[in-house]
């Protein structure tokens, strides 16, 4: 898998699987999902689909899969500061 892909997924999913689908598609990961759960996990949930493309080509015992993972948790349950303090806030009014 290449590098950037790697990295900037881990901060823009959607735009990164999009950019490396449509620009460099030589570079776009290989998989084994179906189209149908590529374009379903893509536009819900992207880092899940990042996730299986590293276990696919890498393995869970690589750093990168670790690092989606952790921010992949922390995406989806909140982990911020700025969401919690909204959330307070909106909770409050």
């Amino acid at each position: 898998m290449d590098f950037y892909f790697l990295l900037f997924s881990l901060f823009f999913p959607r735009i990164v699987m999009l950019v490396y689908y449509v620009g460099f598609p030589g570079q776009y990961p290989a998989n084994s999902v179906p189209t149908i759960a590529d374009i379903g996990l893509g536009a819900l949930f992207p880092r899940i689909l990042i996730l299986i493309y590293i276990y696919q080509n890498m393995g869970y015992e690589n750093i990168w899969f670790i690092a989606h993972l952790v921010v992949a948790v922390l995406a989806y349950f909140g982990g911020s500061r700025t969401a919690n303090r909204r959330r307070n806030r909106s909770d409050q009014s």
